[in-house]
């Protein structure tokens, strides 16, 4: 998955400083786009040399190196550098520089979307402590946003549910949706897939969890059982497709990076009930 990028570690502890030689630079255009280049295969971010950024914010680190963010979005990158979408580095990337684009864009939706002060509407400013914004007027402290979300695979025999977004990614998936308000995320389980595709399910059981910074999303994946005949009566304004599909037919999504991915995986492969994962 896209976290997975032993023997790197990201580090993400709040260390309020300077950039130096080694950090990188994470530049943005207003839409989102990020400055960055592909070099012999490798997603690459300009250099604090080549970039200077004077207000920059510290994000986080990767092995010795830190990544911080450029106080404002730049629509022109430095020279040698393009522009491209957290979407199309998806498909272009790899490796810890890829994780790190993605959790660098969760951060700077976060600062982008907090200028201001929800209680009083004054400007925020960076906190000095923590990685936070505090309103100068009124003092409120906002920390990021981060959204809880469930990714499920429904099992029935020999066969998985697979579905098929009806707008956006276009690849096999699985069954997924956010946490409201008073919910657990079992009850988030049940109440998606039922909604989703009218299955009922039980025996309800944790896999894993992943952060997944393009959408500032926390996913926990969970496998669960259908109950009764498991007739799907799919939602078509979400899915474009809901099936049954048998592990030795299902149809891996064309790269290794999400959760979704690997619990369709485990289960093409019979490892779903693995302990030692």
């Amino acid at each position: 998955m896209i976290q997975d990028i032993a023997p790197g570690r990201l580090d993400n502890r709040y260390i309020p400083r300077a950039p130096g030689p080694g950090d990188r630079i994470l530049l943005f255009d207003p839409s989102g786009r990020m400055h960055a280049v592909i070099r012999d295969g490798q997603l690459c971010f300009p250099s604090e040399a080549e970039a200077p950024a004077a207000g920059a914010v510290y994000l986080f680190s990767m092995d010795n190196a830190g990544y911080f963010l450029a106080a404002e979005d730049r629509k022109e990158p430095p020279l040698g550098f393009g522009l491209y979408t957290v979407r199309e580095l998806r498909d272009l990337g790899r490796g810890r520089e890829l994780f790190a684009a993605f959790t660098a864009w969760h951060l700077w939706k976060w600062y982008r979307d907090n200028r201001f002060c929800g209680r009083c509407g004054c400007r925020n400013g960076f906190h000095t402590a923590e990685r936070a914004l505090q309103c100068s007027s009124c003092g409120q402290v906002v920390y990021p946003r981060i959204n809880p979300a469930v990714i499920v695979g429904v099992i029935r025999g020999d066969c998985l549910l697979i579905t098929r977004y009806r707008s956006g990614y276009a690849h096999n998936a699985l069954v997924a949706g956010f946490t409201e308000i008073g919910e657990t995320l079992e009850q988030t389980v049940a109440r998606e897939v039922m909604e989703e595709t009218g299955v009922r399910v039980r025996n309800i059981r944790y896999y894993k969890s992943q952060p997944w910074g393009m959408a500032q999303d926390l996913l926990a994946g969970f496998f669960c059982d259908a109950e009764g005949d498991g007739k799907i009566r799919m939602d078509e304004s979400e899915l474009k497709y809901a099936e049954w599909v048998k592990r030795d037919e299902i149809i891996l999504q064309p790269n290794a990076l999400s959760l979704t991915n690997e619990m369709m995986k485990v289960f093409k492969e019979g490892r779903e009930t693995d302990q030692s994962r």
